[in-house]
């Protein structure tokens, strides 16, 4: 395993550009998976490293290095959904990053993006209870949140009321939107924007954080190149 493995975010993040890029081998990760796991915390959600206390964007990344690495079996799944679901506030509508936190914006993505890669795991081991219309959270609460709490009147977003805008909490929080926004894929896509039609985003690709059309354009040019031999990366 690679050193910058070492945290479950750079192993999120190297297997994001590896997969993308078409330079992933088994080699250059081999024990990743059964690294990444055990940052899962008793709570369900994910560590930084073994050992760390339960965060949302440590989550998010270690449950998406493991459905890149098609080893998301390994997860305790219904702990992490147990997790996830507790982390959306009631009051606000937004999410927390971590067990008796605060509201922040930012997580409108890390916590709200692993939704639809746990809704994709579940699904395709038949679970018959879930919805084909939303995900497990409350889609419409958290674009509530996002239009009327995190909008700069300069333009921008912001992590919550009273705090100042950002280009990090901007992003994620349009991410964020987008995953409320957006059900699905293909045939059983739908979409649900609150306020005005114009506030509808472009679908995000669940494991990359980027349009899906922009996904599916380096996807295909990275697939035309010839493959990397296994052992040649590391």
């Amino acid at each position: 395993m690679l050193d910058c493995l070492l945290f479950s975010r750079g192993a999120y993040c190297a297997l994001s550009v590896a997969k993308l890029t078409n330079t992933f081998t088994p080699s250059l990760f081999e024990g990743t998976a059964e690294w990444v796991i055990k940052c899962q915390t008793y709570e369900g959600g994910f560590g930084g490293v073994p050992g760390m206390e339960a965060h949302g964007g440590y989550t998010f990344c270690g449950f998406a290095a493991l459905v890149f690495l098609e080893r998301e079996m390994l997860c305790n799944l219904k702990k992490l959904l147990r997790w996830l679901v507790n982390r959306q506030m009631r009051f606000e509508g937004g999410f927390q990053g971590r067990t008796n936190k605060l509201v922040d914006g930012c997580y409108s993505f890390w916590q709200g993006g692993a939704f639809p890669l746990l809704h994709k795991v579940l699904f395709s081991l038949g679970n018959e209870s879930l919805s084909m219309e939303g995900w497990l959270f409350d889609q419409d609460a958290l674009q509530e949140y996002i239009l009327l709490c995190c909008q700069d009147p300069s333009g921008g977003l912001i992590d919550k009321p009273g705090k100042h805008r950002d280009y990090y909490h901007t992003c994620y929080l349009l991410s964020g939107l987008s995953v409320a926004q957006h059900f699905g894929g293909g045939i059983l896509s739908s979409s649900r924007v609150l306020g005005d039609p114009a506030n509808e985003l472009i679908t995000v690709h669940p494991l990359y954080n980027v349009g899906t059309e922009n996904a599916a354009a380096a996807l295909k040019y990275f697939n035309s190149q010839p493959l990397p031999e296994d052992g040649e990366n590391s």
